[in-house]
């Protein structure tokens, strides 16, 4: 029997050091195609889809090939679950005997989100069942609420670009954009963009409403605010030909970022800077050293406030 059970983990041994063997090789040749194989962490994913609630599901057979990351083991496996150190063999070897000896292990626990799943408990019984060929497992599994499909290969940039994508849909809808203006180019880089943009026109549209007998609806509000206070904004940028030096972001990127640049400019200083001097200031600010920011800041707080009071004395 002593023999029996040697020659599994000898076997067992042999299995891992093949898992260990196509880790490796993955890692690779990841870096020569330029690809990454970390595995997806539930932890990031969360973050970034932002689910509104969680439901328990209870057992079912699930597949594993829709098994794409874990809760708490992400840095321990791959993309394919596949061992990444050494130092996990004895664990993995004792889950690898059992699946030999036929013995029947507590099902998994599994979080599903967008379709895919996420190893709760189980990763290594994960990691053993997809070595040896297995397509499905038992699992308890919990839904987290999410509109977002994840689909297998996907990777964190992937789901941040499709939620940004969702966001914008979302947001044309609601305001109308799309149709009353067509051409309207709103791309965010940065999740929750869109939702900011939905308060800047609500805002926008209670200060008309002050000025109206009837109440504005909110896809006329969004138009103008498209053309009275986005546009003239963008043209700010497209002026001091701001993408040029910020690489990768897009105009309602600097839209926000210029916006809040001039908020923080006018608590620091008051209203004394227009925003194409807060233009000016993030763009120069974000590549000079931060004595020269503060230096700049303060020599042209005291300009304006020695024009301002010049102003006041010709009054």
């Amino acid at each position: 029997m002593n023999e029996g059970r040697s020659t599994l983990y000898a076997v067992a041994r042999g299995d891992f050091g093949r898992a260990r063997q196509r880790e490796i090789m993955g890692r690779i040749l990841g870096l020569l195609k330029s690809q990454k194989d970390e595995m997806l962490s539930l932890p990031d994913v969360r973050s970034i889809v932002r689910p509104e609630s969680e439901t328990y599901r209870g057992m079912q057979t699930v597949p594993i090939a829709k098994i794409v990351g874990s809760e708490g083991r992400s840095r321990d496996f791959n993309r394919a679950f596949l061992p990444r150190h050494d130092k996990m063999m004895r664990r993995w070897m004792n889950v690898d005997v059992a699946h030999y000896q036929n013995v029947i292990l507590p099902p998994i626990k599994l979080f599903e989100i967008g379709g895919a799943y996420f190893v709760r408990d189980g990763n290594h019984r994960v990691s053993v069942a997809r070595l040896q060929g297995a397509e499905f497992i038992d699992a308890e599994v919990t839904s987290l609420a999410s509109e977002i499909p994840i689909a297998p290969g996907m990777s964190r940039q992937d789901i941040t670009r499709s939620v940004i994508e969702f966001e914008r849909r979302r947001f044309l809808a609601e305001t109308g954009l799309a149709e009353r203006r067509p051409g309207a180019d709103i791309t965010f880089t940065e999740i929750g963009r869109y939702d900011e943009m939905l308060e800047h026109i609500r805002e926008h549209k209670w200060y008309l409403n002050l000025h109206q007998r009837a109440e504005i609806p909110l896809a006329e509000a969004a138009a103008s605010w498209y053309d009275r206070v986005f546009l003239p904004i963008v043209q700010i940028i497209r002026d001091a030909r701001l993408l040029a030096r910020f690489p990768g972001a897009t105009e309602a990127d600097l839209y926000v970022y210029i916006g809040h640049h001039w908020a923080e400019l006018g608590r620091k200083y008051g209203q004394i800077f227009t925003l194409e001097e807060a233009a000016e200031d993030y763009s120069s600010g974000s590549r000079k050293p931060w004595w020269a920011i503060l230096a700049a800041r303060w020599g042209r707080s005291l300009r304006f406030w020695w024009q301002a009071t010049r102003r006041s004395f010709r009054i």
